[in-house]
């Protein structure tokens, strides 16, 4: 991971939507960021440090946008399901891997990543590289592990 090259979000909190290239059935995310040594700055308070992983059951019967324009997430969160809370933690290795829940019975084609802190920096958040690891499923699938 490159200083200057991440994935900056607005705030200390925020929360985005991933589209993945196929349906995932995911087992694990992992999340990257720089060290403190390559920070132009010296300091890795932009880090995440508080997140969560979930999905849409709606996202189980089918891939891409409602046709009414619907992201497919229900407003009120009411069909989502949690696949984990983490904590990303500096003082660790660079690049940290998070295993969902077990047992996931359908495959996704999107996933929310909601971060809840970080490590200090109140301007914004950066993720340097964030992979969602799982089996993928459908016409395409290769039948073993897929990181995406």
């Amino acid at each position: 991971a490159s200083p200057g090259y991440c994935w900056p979000f607005q705030g200390s909190r925020t929360e985005v939507l991933i589209r993945l290239p196929a349906q995932i059935r995911p087992t694990a995310v992992t999340v990257q960021h720089t060290s403190k040594r390559a920070s132009p700055l010296g300091t890795v308070s932009s880090a995440p440090r508080d997140f969560t992983v979930s999905v849409s059951l709606c996202r189980a019967l089918g891939a891409g946008t409602w046709p009414w324009g619907k992201a497919g997430l229900d407003e009120e969160g009411k069909d989502e399901t949690l696949l984990g809370t983490f904590t990303y933690t500096v003082q660790k290795e660079l690049t940290q891997t998070f295993p969902l829940q077990d047992g996931i019975p359908s495959a996704f084609r999107f996933l929310k990543l909601v971060i809840r802190s970080n490590w200090g920096k109140p301007g914004y958040t950066c993720i340097f590289r964030m992979r969602v690891h799982g089996k993928m499923v459908g016409t395409h699938a290769t039948g073993g592990q897929t990181h995406v």
